[in-house]
C-alpha cells in the first residue's frame, strides 16, 4: 500500500484500538472478507456507536462475543494488518479468534450458548410439532370432527404426528449435542434410541405411578429401568459425553480395529454413564425442584406463587416439568381444583410476550419474524419449546422478560383464587379447564392478558438496557457505499423489454438455484445492506459463476467470498454461504486469483454443497454491488433461475 493509505489506516487502527477500550482490551484480532473481528476483555469499555463514525467504517456490531467492523473487501485486509502491526499483535485466524471468545464466557453463557446452538439445529421439527399440537388441539374439539370418520382420521394422524416429534425431542437433541460438540451425529442418535428404548418404562407413566418399574442393581447401585421421555438437559449432558468419548476414541484407538472398537468403547461406556450417573442427577433434580416448587406455593401465599410461575419455563428447559403432571393429579383427588394448571398456563403465554417483544424491536429483520410469528402461535397452544429454544433463550433478554411476566401472571392468579378443574391443556384451550367460581373464566383471560402484556413490556425495555449495555446495535447503520441503496423502492423489470443502451448493466445468474430477497438471507449485514444493495440465490450445486465481464480484486483464500470489478468500474462481491469462513477454505476451491481478468459464465468459485451443509451452515450466496458508481439496481421476481439468465440490471439514477 501507499504511504498515503497506510497514514490513513494507521488513523483509523488508532481510534479503533481507542474506542475499544485500549490495547490492553484487545484478546484477538482477526477479520473475514468484509469484517474486522475484535475479541475484547471486556466490551463494556468499547464505544461501538462511536465506532460507526470512524472514516472507511460502515457499521458495527457485536455478534457471537466479536465486535465486528465492517469494511469491506479488500480494505479490511489492509486495515487488519496495519492494526495488528501497530498494536503488535499477530493476527489469528477466524478460528483461534472463536476461540479466544469462547474462553472468556462464564459458565453461564456458555451453557446457554450451547442450548441455543443445539436447539437452532432441529428448530424446524420443533416448530412442525407445535404447531400440529395446536391444529389438533382445534379440530379435535369440534363437533364436526367426531361425527365424521374421514375427519376424526386426519385429526389422529396429526394428532400422532405432533406427538412423535415431542416424544423423541430427546434423540433430537442428543443427535444435535453430538453434532455441535465436534462428535459423529449417528451416535447421538443411538443414545437417543437407548433413551426412549421401549424395554424401558416410560418416565411419564413412571412419574404418576402407573407403571412397574424394574430396578437393577450395579456396582451397588441401583438403577431404575425408566425412559427418558422430556431429558432434555440429559440428553444435552450424554451428547457431550458422547462427542468427547467419540473424539478420543476415534484418535486413540488403531485404525485397523477402530471402526469396530472406537464405536462400540463409546457406546458402551456412554450408556452405562447415561443409567449409573447421568439420568440420577436428572431425575433428582426433578423430584427436588418440583417438590421445592410445590412447597412454596401451599406455604407462602402470594410470594410462592409468583415464584413458581416465574421460573416455571425455567424447568421447561430442563425437561423437568413431566413431574407436575402427578402432582396436579393428586390436587384434583385431594381438592378437586388444580391450582398450578393457570400458573403454568400464565406463565407460558408471559413467554409469547415475550416473543413478541422481540419481534417489535426487530421488525426489519425478516428472519425474526419468520422465526418469531409461528412460535408465538404454537404458544398460544400451550407449547414454549419454539419459543424459549428459537428465541428467548438464544438472546436471553426475552426470556427473564418472559419470567417477568409469569410472575406477575402469578400475583394475578393467586388473588383471585383461580383454579383449573383439569389438567393437560393451558393457554387458549385451557380456558375449558377453569373454574367457573367467582368469574373463573374473566379471571383466566385477564390473568393471561396481564401476564402477555407484562411479558412483552418487559422485553422491549430490557431489551433496550441489555443490548446498550452489551454495546449491541439491533440495526445496523450503514455507510454511504456510491449510491446503492438510495432507491429502496426496488422495481421488477421485464428484460424482454429493455433497450440495447440497457445491456451494459445486466446482471446475471451466478449459480444455479433459487432468486431470492438479499432481506431474507440470515446474516444482518447482507440483509441490511451495509454492503450495498444485492440478490441472492440459494444454490442447487457447488459452481459459482461470473455473473458479469470484469476483472478479479480479491480471491479470498478460504473460497467463501470473491470480489470483482465491471467495465464500468462497478465493484462486486460474492459471499458463499453464511459463516463459511470458519471453514477455513475446506470444501471450497478457488478457481481465480486477483488480475485474472473473467468473462461472464465463467467458473469462480467450486465447493462441496453437501458437506458444507452438513458442517452446519447455510450455503446461500449473496452478490452485493459495494460501489454503484451512481447507479441503481433493480431486480427481477423470485424465481428458480439457470446459469446465464438475467437477474438483475444496474441502471443510472434519473
Amino acid at each position: 500500500m501507499n504511504e498515503e493509505k497506510r497514514v490513513r489506516y494507521e488513523a483509523i487502527s488508532e481510534k479503533i484500538t481507542q474506542l475499544a477500550g485500549g490495547r490492553e482490551n484487545i484478546v484477538g484480532l482477526a477479520h473475514c472478507a468484509t469484517r474486522l473481528r475484535l475479541v475484547l476483555a471486556d466490551n463494556e469499555k468499547a464505544d461501538i456507536k462511536a465506532m460507526e463514525e470512524v472514516d472507511l467504517v460502515k457499521g458495527v456490531f457485536v455478534a457471537g462475543d466479536q465486535v465486528q467492523i465492517i469494511f469491506g473487501t479488500g480494505l479490511v485486509n489492509d486495515v487488519c494488518e496495519v492494526m495488528g502491526e501497530l498494536n503488535h499483535m499477530n493476527t489469528m485466524s477466524l478460528g483461534d479468534l472463536k476461540t479466544k471468545a469462547g474462553q472468556k464466557m462464564n459458565p453461564l453463557q456458555k451453557a446457554l450458548k450451547a442450548l441455543s446452538d443445539v436447539f437452532i439445529e432441529i428448530m424446524p421439527g420443533i416448530l412442525a410439532a407445535a404447531l400440529l399440537t395446536g391444529l389438533s388441539s382445534v379440530l379435535g374439539n369440534l363437533p364436526a370432527v367426531e361425527s365424521n370418520e374421514t375427519l376424526y382420521g386426519i385429526v389422529r394422524l396429526i394428532n400422532i404426528s405432533s406427538g412423535a416429534i415431542f416424544g423423541f425431542l430427546p434423540l433430537c437433541v442428543a443427535y444435535s449435542t453430538v453434532k455441535r460438540f465436534g462428535g459423529r451425529p449417528i451416535m447421538g442418535i443411538v443414545i437417543g434410541c437407548i433413551m426412549l428404548s421401549n424395554s424401558l418404562a416410560d418416565a411419564y407413566a413412571a412419574a404418576q405411578g402407573t407403571v412397574d418399574v424394574t430396578t437393577l442393581h450395579i456396582f451397588g447401585f441401583n438403577v431404575e429401568l425408566v425412559g427418558f421421555q422430556g431429558g432434555i438437559i440429559v440428553a444435552l449432558l450424554i451428547g457431550i459425553v458422547i462427542a468427547k468419548l467419540d473424539q478420543f476414541f476415534e484418535k486413540k484407538v488403531p485404525e485397523m480395529i477402530r471402526l469396530l472398537v472406537s464405536p462400540l468403547l463409546t457406546i458402551l461406556i456412554s450408556s452405562f454413564l447415561l443409567f449409573l450417573l447421568i439420568g440420577p442427577i436428572g431425575r433428582g433434580l426433578a423430584s427436588g425442584i418440583t417438590a421445592g416448587l410445590v412447597w412454596m406455593t401451599k406455604n407462602l401465599g402470594i410470594v410462592g406463587y409468583v415464584v413458581f410461575s416465574g421460573v416455571q419455563q425455567l424447568i421447561v428447559i430442563t425437561g423437568l416439568h413431566h413431574v407436575f403432571g402427578a402432582i396436579e393429579t393428586q390436587l384434583l383427588v385431594d381438592t378437586g381444583r388444580n391450582f398450578l394448571n393457570p400458573l403454568m398456563s400464565v406463565a407460558i403465554i408471559a413467554q409469547g410476550g415475550a416473543v413478541l417483544g422481540y419481534m417489535v424491536r426487530n421488525l426489519k429483520n425478516a428472519k425474526a419474524k419468520e422465526l418469531c410469528i409461528p412460535s408465538f402461535v404454537s404458544v398460544l397452544f400451550g407449547i414454549t419449546e419454539p419459543a424459549l429454544f428459537g428465541v428467548n433463550i438464544r438472546y436471553r433478554y426475552p426470556l427473564a422478560g418472559g419470567c417477568i411476566g409469569g410472575a406477575v401472571g402469578g400475583a394475578i392468579v393467586y388473588l383471585t383464587n383461580l383454579a383449573a378443574l383439569g389438567f393437560g391443556t393451558t393457554v387458549v384451550p385451557g380456558i375449558a379447564l377453569a373454574d367457573p367460581t367467582n368469574h373463573g373464566y374473566v379471571n383466566y383471560v385477564i390473568a393471561h392478558l396481564v401476564a402477555l402484556g407484562v411479558g412483552f413490556i418487559a422485553t422491549v425495555i430490557m431489551g433496550t438496557v441489555f443490548e446498550k449495555k452489551n454495546s449491541k446495535i439491533d440495526s445496523i447503520t450503514a455507510g454511504n457505499i456510491g449510491s446503492a441503496n438510495k432507491n429502496s423502492d426496488e422495481k421488477v423489470i421485464s428484460f424482454e423489454q429493455k433497450t440495447e443502451e440497457q445491456n451494459d448493466g445486466v446482471i446475471t445468474a451466478y449459480a444455479n438455484g433459487e432468486l431470492t430477497e438479499i432481506e431474507k438471507v440470515n446474516d444482518e449485514t447482507f440483509a441490511s445492506k451495509v454492503l450495498g444493495d444485492g440478490i441472492a440465490i440459494i444454490p442447487e450445486d457447488g459452481n459459482v459463476y461470473a455473473p458479469v465481464d470484469g476483472e478479479i480484486s480479491v480471491a479470498i483464500e478460504s473460497g467463501h467470498a470473491v470480489g470483482f470489478t465491471d467495465m464500468n468500474g462497478t465493484v462486486y462481491l460474492i459471499h458463499i454461504g453464511i459463516d463459511t469462513v470458519q471453514l477455513n477454505g475446506k470444501y471450497f476451491k478457488v478457481n481465480v486469483q486477483v488480475g485474472d481478468q473473467i468473462k461472464r459464465g465463467d467458473l469462480l468459485v467450486s465447493f462441496d454443497k453437501e458437506k458444507v451443509e452438513k458442517a452446519g451452515f447455510d450455503t446461500a450466496c449473496m452478490l452485493i454491488v459495494t460501489e454503484a458508481n451512481g447507479k441503481t439496481l433493480n431486480k427481477t421476481k423470485e424465481r428458480k433461475v439457470k446459469v446465464g439468465e438475467e437477474v438483475a440490471i444496474l441502471e443510472n439514477n434519473d
